[in-house]
């Protein structure tokens, strides 16, 4: 007993005396006995692509971490300080699932990633034997088989379910189109789909039934990997040249594009004070967030807002036609260029509440 006492004795003093040498070296100094890698990032340098002879197989070997390209970028400060989270946007208090309308064109939107509203379409017209005909996950693509309804005895019905990205960060919309043909004709099996549906009462149903089936759905952790890019590349982006302003870029038609922007601008950290349809110019006026600048206190929240000085124009929205979609850029009240990592700034927070 005497001696396994003495041993522990003698296991407690080495430990102590290590601990205290540790100590002395110091565990988070470079020179110390742990040195800390944390800046060892920068000191990295590239090597050179490793060459394989002709005869022999190069897909063996490949980049191990392919870096992505990044499409909205700015020049780092010299201080490299992290940059500042972006505000979350405004649609993400919203519901869930709801049907937008512009002009003739009506859609379900969700703020939900196409991955995980592509099974969930499918899982529903399972559960309402609606049999699928075609679905092609590439091209966001879903169309029924030719139905038949008790209430139209003339009459056969089929449906396509359109499922793209949204305009919004990690949204979907879902457009339906409608056709139909006599129930005895047996040669439109393959028949071409029309531009337009050729009931908008059947494709309003079929929206608001989709719609009420999409908010009611528990199934919403479901994704599939096959859908990740499904319907095509992102509507929008936000493009910055390096010898040019950036600029958001929407993949939409003049219209949609016009009210989009319209519908962000009024929210976030922006007013809306004016505008000029024919010009394609938004007078607006941005307040940044409370870390950055002051806001109204509760006071001055209650007895009337902002201010007649907050309320003032200083910035413009350029939504102009470009070669590729319609162009976004923020410059000042003048229509002078912004700094660049403030004029990135801006379009990330008018990108973020686009709807």
């Amino acid at each position: 007993m005497r001696q396994r006492f003495l041993g522990a004795k003698l296991a407690i003093a080495a430990f102590s005396a290590t601990a205290m040498l540790l100590g002395g070296c110091g565990l988070t100094d470079d020179e110390g006995l742990f040195r800390n890698r944390s800046q060892d990032y920068r000191r990295a340098e590239e090597l050179p692509v490793i060459v394989v002879p002709g005869k022999l197989d190069k897909e063996a070997i490949g980049q191990l971490y392919p870096i992505p390209p990044i499409s909205d970028t700015a020049v780092l400060e010299e201080d490299l300080d992290v940059p500042r989270p972006q505000p979350l946007s405004e649609n993400v208090l919203e519901e869930k699932v709801k049907i937008q309308s512009l002009g003739d064109e009506r859609w379900i939107l969700t703020n939900r990633g196409p991955s995980e509203v592509w099974p969930r379409v499918r899982n529903i017209l399972n559960r309402s034997r609606i049999p699928t005909a075609r679905a092609e996950a590439s091209e966001g693509v879903i169309e029924t088989v030719w139905l038949k309804f008790q209430d139209d005895a003339e009459n056969k019905h089929r449906f396509r379910f359109y499922i793209q990205p949204g305009v919004q960060v990690n949204s979907t919309e879902i457009k339906v189109l409608h056709d139909q043909a006599p129930r005895d004709d047996e040669e439109v099996t393959d028949s071409a789909w029309p531009v337009e549906s050729e009931s908008d009462d059947r494709e309003a149903h079929m929206t608001r039934l989709l719609a009420e089936s999409l908010a009611g759905d528990v199934s919403s952790g479901t994704v599939s990997l096959l859908a990740q890019t499904i319907g095509g590349e992102k509507k929008v982006e936000i493009v910055t040249p390096s010898v040019a302003d950036p600029y958001v870029l929407m993949k939409l038609d003049f219209e949609r594009a016009w009210a989009s922007v319209g519908y962000s601008v009024q929210r976030g950290n922006y007013t809306l004070i004016d505008q000029n349809r024919s010009e394609g110019i938004y007078y607006v006026n941005y307040t940044p967030d409370k870390d950055e600048g002051e806001k109204d206190g509760f006071f001055s929240r209650w007895f009337g807002g902002k201010d007649e000085e907050k309320l003032a124009v200083n910035f413009q929205v350029l939504v102009t036609e470009g070669e590729d979609g319609v162009e976004v850029r923020v410059v000042d009240k003048e229509q002078t260029s912004v700094e660049r990592n403030l004029a990135i700034r801006l379009l990330k927070d008018l990108r973020s509440n686009l709807s």
